[in-house]
């Protein structure tokens, strides 16, 4: 769901890039003050991990395809505000250094995967624990259905970005970004729920675990990005599926130029080796920046 380079222009994109930049301080803010706070090789390990599964695209049906957002999953994993900032740095780092989604709309990008998907989604997830009966398969449906509407909720939330700017009208836009997503949305239900179950399987309900290890979900960083990438559907995803069906997609000219566009190495003619080696490139970078990001966040304070 990465906007792409000039979808967006006017007021909404330093709108949206105040009101997130504004989202991100609170969030930086909390996570400073948080009690139970991720250790930072786990705040950079997860943060990989979602730059990672982010390359995974799955086929849904209709010639479209989706990708992990990972809001709830961080949150889950980190806690909420860790969550938002581990979101954010992914988004950013996208679109940096492989061009996906526009410098310009990063604050929208931010906004509607970031702000929305962690924060709202993992608030919700949490308020679903404490609503939901007892028992085991409350973990798992408070984290599917939160995953679920956090997709749900970034779609209309682009829908409606995209209206404002006379893109498409909202009539046009939200019902097809609302339609395609909840297809991604369950498969975003999915793969929350399973990379739940491999990196917190004894960790306590709703709890973030702040001395659980790192080892899982680096390795797993490692393996999707160098081994898996380059077997993900090739299908556009979402958003693009509707903007090429409303015939509104069009290619922009980069800002700059990265040699690790498109996620392809500059260089490497081999499609497959080069996507792995962007992967590979782009989980070391995701978890270098992390870890120093989460260290001053994660400092115990004085009494």
């Amino acid at each position: 769901m990465h906007i792409p380079q000039n979808l967006l222009d006017g007021s909404i994109c330093p709108m949206t890039a105040v009101v997130s930049g504004l989202c991100l301080a609170g969030a930086a803010l909390a996570a400073y003050r948080s009690v139970e706070k991720p250790r930072p090789l786990r705040f950079a390990a997860v943060s990989a991990f979602i730059f990672a599964a982010q390359m995974m695209n799955f086929p849904i049906g209709g010639g479209a395809s989706g990708h992990l957002l990972g809001g709830v999953l961080a949150s889950a994993l980190l806690g909420v505000p860790f969550g938002v900032l581990a979101l954010a740095l992914v988004v950013a780092l996208q679109a940096l250094a492989f061009a996906d989604g526009g410098l310009t709309v990063l604050g929208a990008n931010v906004l509607n995967m970031a702000v929305l998907g962690a924060g709202l989604g993992g608030l919700l997830r949490l308020g679903l624990l404490k609503k939901l009966p007892a028992g085991g398969a409350r973990v798992w449906i408070a984290a599917g259905l939160a995953s679920w509407a956090a997709v749900m909720l970034a779609a209309l939330t682009c829908a409606v970005e995209l209206a404002l700017t006379g893109v498409l009208s909202l009539e046009q836009v939200a019902p097809a970004m609302l339609g395609v997503h909840a297809l991604i949305g369950v498969g975003e239900a999915l793969v929350t729920c399973a990379a739940l179950a491999l990196f917190e399987r004894s960790a306590p309900v709703g709890a973030v675990s702040a001395s659980r290890g790192f080892a899982a979900p680096a390795l797993a960083a490692l393996l999707i990005a160098l081994c898996l990438s380059p077997f993900a559907s090739p299908l556009p995803d979402g958003l693009e599926a509707v903007m090429a069906h409303y015939q509104v997609l069009h290619e922009a000219a980069p800002l700059f130029v990265t040699p690790l566009a498109d996620y392809q190495v500059a260089g490497v003619a081999f499609e497959a080796l080069s996507t792995g080696l962007a992967g590979l490139i782009g989980v070391v970078l995701t978890f270098l920046a992390a870890g120093m990001l989460a260290l001053p966040l994660t400092r115990v304070r004085a009494a």
